[in-house]
C-alpha cells in the first residue's frame, strides 16, 4: 500500500480517513493547521511550509482535504481551495509525487437542476463561492494532468455524515464506510489521468451517477434508505422541497448568496 499525505486530517473526514485507510494498509501522514493535533502543522496555503513537508514525508500520493468547509468570501474561498492545492501540486512535482485524490464538491455543480441521472461530464454550475474555488481547483488539477503526466482524482462528495437526516440526504449521503472505500479506490485504481467521480452511497433514490466511481474500482456499500422510514415520519415541507431541485440543495437557495468581498 501507499505512504499517504492526508491534508485536513483532524477534521470530519479527515479522521475517518486516517483511521480507516491505515486500517487498510496504508500508511497515513496527517497534516493540519496548527493546533489541531496533527502530525504535521502546516498552513496548505503556505507554499513553502507544503514543500517542506512533502519533502519531509516523501509520499506516494496526496489526500487533500484542507480548506473550508462551508461558503466565505470569494477571496478566502480562491486562497483555502485553489492556492493550497496550487501549492501541494508544486511541491509534488518537486519531489515527485505522482498522485493527488482531492475533495471537491457537488457544490462545483451546485445549480445544476435535479435530473434522471448527473453524468460527471456535466459542465460547471457552482452555486456558492465555495463551489468556484472547488471548479478553479479541478481545473488546476486538470492543468497538471496535462503539463506533468500526474494522475488526480476529484470526488465530488455528497453529504458525508455519519447517517442522512433530511430527504435531500437520502439522495447524497456518503457513509463512513463508503468515504474510506472511495478514496481507498481513487489511490489503487490503475493509472486514473484525470478523473471526477461523485462521492455519493448506493442510495436507492441517488440520481448522481456511480458508474465513473466504479471503473475506479469504488464499490459502494451503504444506503441511506435504511434511513428512509425515520426521516419521512415528518411531513415534506417546502424547503425539503427546494432542497431536492438542485445539485446543491441548501446552497442553490437564496440563503447563500452575499457579496464576493466581505
Amino acid at each position: 500500500m501507499a505512504t499517504v499525505l492526508l491534508t485536513g486530517s483532524s477534521g470530519a473526514i479527515g479522521t475517518i480517513l486516517d483511521a480507516g485507510l491505515s486500517d487498510l494498509g496504508h500508511e497515513v501522514v496527517g497534516l493540519d493547521l496548527p493546533g489541531r493535533g496533527a502530525a504535521l502543522s502546516v498552513d496548505c496555503t503556505d507554499p513553502v511550509a507544503v514543500d517542506e513537508a512533502v519533502a519531509e514525508t516523501r509520499p506516494d500520493a496526496v489526500v487533500h482535504l484542507a480548506g473550508i468547509p462551508t461558503e466565505s468570501s470569494l477571496p478566502d474561498a480562491l486562497s483555502s481551495h485553489v492556492v493550497s492545492t496550487g501549492a501541494l501540486l508544486e511541491a509534488m512535482l518537486r519531489h515527485d509525487v505522482p498522485r493527488i485524490v482531492y475533495a471537491s464538491s457537488n457544490h462545483a455543480v451546485g445549480r445544476t437542476p435535479r435530473t434522471d441521472l448527473l453524468g460527471a461530464d456535466v459542465h460547471a454550475r457552482p452555486d456558492t463561492y465555495y463551489g468556484v474555488a472547488k471548479v478553479a481547483a479541478e481545473a488546476l488539477l486538470h492543468l497538471y494532468v496535462d503539463r506533468h503526466g500526474i494522475d488526480a482524482v476529484s470526488t465530488r462528495i455528497g453529504s458525508a455524515l455519519d447517517r442522512p437526516t433530511t430527504r435531500r440526504q437520502l439522495a447524497t449521503w456518503l457513509s463512513p464506510g463508503d468515504t474510506v472505500r472511495m478514496f481507498h479506490a481513487a489511490l489503487v485504481a490503475p493509472s486514473p489521468g484525470f478523473a471526477v467521480v461523485y462521492g455519493v452511497s448506493a442510495n436507492t433514490r441517488g440520481w448522481w451517477d456511480l458508474e465513473p466511481g466504479r471503473s475506479l474500482g469504488y464499490d459502494p456499500q451503504d444506503d441511506a434508505e435504511a434511513y428512509a422510514a425515520e426521516i419521512e415520519a415528518t411531513p415534506e415541507t417546502d424547503a425539503d422541497r427546494a432542497e431536492q431541485s438542485y445539485v446543491g440543495g441548501p446552497f442553490a437557495t437564496g440563503e447563500f448568496d452575499r457579496p464576493a468581498f466581505d
